[in-house]
C-alpha cells in the first residue's frame, strides 16, 4: 500500500513496513480475539516492533484507522515516537450529538453485516467505493485483492474494532507534533472529520490534499510525498 511513497524518503530516513495480524504476510497463528478486540492491541504491536527496532524519535505514518493505531501507540510508549503523520485519520466513524463522523450507526450496522455474511461480495462493492478516483478502476481492483487477501473472520473483527471504535478523547493527549493529510473528498474520513482531528491535537498542522478518495497514497502519491517533505 505504501510502494509509491517509502522509497521517496530511503535515502534520508531508515524506513519500517508491516503488515498488521491479519494481512499480507503475517503470522495468522498470532490472532488473538481478545487482544484485537480494540485498537490498543494494534498498537501493542506497533510498540513491540519499536522495541525490537530500537527506534526512539521516530516519525509513525498511518493511514485511516491506522492513524489512530499511531496515536495509541504514541501514548503507550512516550519518546519511541517524535511526529505523526496521519493520512485520512477518523477518531470516529459514526455520528454522536453534534459530531459528524459520517454515518449513523444503523449505516455502520448494515456495512457490518454485509460484510460478516458475504466477505468477498463487500470486497468487491465497497473497494472501488473507498478508493474513489472511478477513472482508475486498477486502483479500486488492486484495493480488492487486498480485502479478498485477508483473512475472513479476522477482516469481520478488524472491521466491527474499526467502526466501532471512538478515539476523540485521545486526541487531546497527543503530545508530539502532528500532520493531518485531508483529501477533498473522501466518503470515509469527510473534510468536517478531518477538521475535527486537528482541533483535537495540540499543534497539529492540516493540509488538504487535492487527491479524492480515502486512500491518497495510491492514488496521488507524489502529492502525499510533497506534503510530507514539508513536516519531516
Amino acid at each position: 500500500m505504501w510502494r509509491f511513497v517509502e522509497p521517496a524518503f530511503t535515502d534520508d530516513f531508515r524506513t519500517v513496513l508491516f503488515d498488521h495480524v491479519g494481512a499480507g504476510g503475517s503470522d495468522l497463528k498470532s490472532y488473538d480475539a481478545k487482544k484485537y478486540s480494540s485498537l490498543a492491541g494494534y498498537a501493542s504491536d506497533v510498540v513491540d516492533i519499536g522495541n525490537e527496532l530500537g527506534l526512539t524519535d521516530a516519525i509513525f505514518v498511518g493511514h485511516s484507522v491506522s492513524s489512530m493505531i499511531g496515536v495509541l501507540a504514541s501514548q503507550q510508549c512516550a519518546g519511541m515516537f517524535g511526529k505523526l503523520v496521519l493520512v485520512g485519520p477518523s477518531a470516529r466513524y459514526i455520528d454522536d450529538g453534534d459530531y459528524a463522523g459520517g454515518f449513523s450507526e444503523a449505516q455502520i450496522e448494515e456495512l457490518l453485516q454485509f460484510l460478516e455474511t458475504n466477505h468477498l461480495g463487500w470486497s468487491v462493492q465497497m473497494a472501488p467505493a473507498i478508493i474513489g478516483n472511478p477513472d482508475r478502476p486498477e486502483l479500486g481492483e488492486e484495493l480488492t485483492n487486498s480485502f479478498c487477501r485477508t483473512d475472513p473472520e479476522i477482516a469481520k473483527a478488524f472491521a466491527r474494532v474499526t467502526f466501532k471504535s471512538d478515539n476523540r478523547a485521545d486526541l487531546g493527549n497527543v503530545s508530539i507534533p502532528t500532520l493531518i493529510l485531508q483529501c477533498s473528498e473522501d466518503i470515509i474520513a469527510s473534510k468536517e472529520v478531518g477538521e475535527f482531528v486537528h482541533r483535537s491535537i495540540p499543534n497539529s498542522k492540516l493540509i488538504m490534499l487535492d487527491a479524492t478518495g480515502h486512500c491518497p497514497n495510491l492514488s496521488a502519491p507524489n502529492e502525499v510525498i510533497a506534503a510530507m517533505r514539508t513536516f519531516v
